[in-house]
């Protein structure tokens, strides 16, 4: 006998974890859709060679091949994330696609990482993207975090999205007199400013080769946080004389113009923000949630030039933002801050007292449904407690009893779960009391 033992870093939920995952992913794509993004899925499988074109991955991917299959280097592999599959789509349709191109997708991702508390080796991911042909409107910065205001909003969890901009960092790096090969060891330094903190990453910088000097100005600019009017004029209070900084500043000016109206503790500033990948080029995201800050980022992204480009001859410049759907919900259950008391879709539960009246049953069912509410016909007659007790295990709020119900006396009983409480009343009346609730 197998014993059937789970593999780490790839979850299975329980029933109820898995409906609020459903809800979540439903909730996800309702407003990316209100925002204009249409649907894409794509292979699950890429070509390395594909993959490769983010950067060093070898250590991050799980190559696909026929177990009697030839040894050797893998030349197709699961992907571990939706953006690099997204700018091979777009490259490969290009002449049948409209620009900009806006997409939301979400699908599982592969990763070969170690297993641990909110890090997975299958996960699911949330992704929007736009990308434009030769240009693309800073306006696209603007109204990613936006969307995810709005979904946190709708989801009733607090969240904060803090933006930067690699201009700005790269510019201030130049005006201190470093090259592009030390801008970028500097950037993978002060990217794991919140994970050691500012006198670690200030040993790393002086490793590099800083003088001390130097490392606590980097390190100056890295802690500018806040509201971003504030950000901004300590910013510009720094008098750097560089075009690349300026520009940054003036991109950021204006997403926090765009996104006035949001609430100040929504959207913040942070010029610490680095984003590990190589290819952001502007505009870069992380989002925090306040109540839970040993989370760390669950949704980030940013500005890209050149990704798609790396396919085909073409300016293709996009900017885009993901969540990290499955790390999110792995915290919210450990901290119970999601109700997982339902095991089922089910609204309701159509008792079956008698043989007698199970036609009455299913044509009580069958109207339910065609009104959209889910419904099932208990399975056998059973005493009324057991079926009451299967309603409350199952968490189904209501329950109909169709003792009086006919043809010529359409009236049900039904009984709410929570509260008790029990009323008589025409099926139709009730169908559209609970439609309008």
């Amino acid at each position: 006998m197998i014993k059937p033992t789970p593999l780490s870093g790839f979850p299975e939920w329980l029933p109820a974890q898995q409906l609020a995952e459903q809800h979540f992913i439903d909730t996800i794509r309702q407003i990316y859709e209100l925002h204009g993004f249409t649907r894409l899925e794509t292979s699950a499988v890429e070509r390395v060679s594909v993959l490769e074109a983010k950067g060093e991955i070898n250590k991050e991917i799980y190559g696909i091949g026929r177990l009697q299959g030839p040894p050797g280097r893998w030349e197709m592999a699961l992907h571990f994330d939706l953006t690099v599959p997204f700018a091979r789509y777009v490259a490969l349709n290009s002449g049948a696609i409209n620009f900009p191109f806006k997409r939301w997708q979400i699908q599982k991702v592969w990763r070969g990482e170690r297993p641990q508390e909110g890090r997975f080796r299958e996960f699911y991911q949330a992704d929007i993207d736009v990308i434009g042909d030769g240009e693309l409107p800073l306006s696209f910065d603007a109204e990613m975090p936006a969307i995810i205001v709005e979904i946190f909003q709708k989801l009733n969890i607090r969240a904060q999205i803090q933006v930067n901009n690699r201009k700005v960092l790269l510019g201030y790096y130049q005006s201190l007199g470093m090259n592009e090969e030390q801008s970028a060891n500097i950037l993978r330094e002060v990217d794991k400013m919140d994970k050691i903190g500012a006198d670690k990453v200030k040993e790393s910088l002086l490793t590099l080769g800083l003088t001390s000097e130097l490392a606590d100005k980097c390190l100056a600019l890295c802690q500018l946080r806040g509201c971003p009017a504030k950000v901004l004029t300590q910013a510009k209070d720094l008098n750097v004389d560089n075009p690349t900084f300026k520009q940054g500043l003036e991109e950021l000016a204006f997403i926090a113009e765009e996104l006035s109206y949001l609430d100040e503790d929504s959207l913040i500033f942070n010029l610490g923000i680095v984003r590990g990948l190589d290819y952001y080029t502007g505009t870069i995201y992380e989002t925090i949630l306040p109540d839970y800050p040993s989370l760390g980022s669950i949704c980030s992204g940013g500005r890209y030039e050149n990704l798609a480009s790396q396919f085909i001859n073409r300016k293709l410049p996009g900017v885009g933002i993901s969540i990290g759907l499955s790390r999110l919900l792995s915290h919210l259950f450990a901290k119970k801050a999601i109700d997982c008391s339902k095991q089922t879709p089910t609204q309701v539960l159509v008792s079956w007292p008698t043989e007698e009246l199970r036609p009455a049953c299913r044509q009580i069912a069958l109207k339910l449904r065609q009104a959209g509410i889910p419904t099932e016909i208990y399975h056998k007659i059973d005493p009324l407690k057991k079926q009451m007790r299967y309603a409350s295990r199952q968490g189904i709020p209501w329950m109909l009893f169709p003792y009086i119900y006919s043809d010529e006396d359409p009236n049900i009983e039904i009984k709410n779960m929570t509260s008790g409480e029990q009323e008589t009343l025409a099926l139709e009346e009730w169908i559209g009391k609970i439609k309008s609730m």
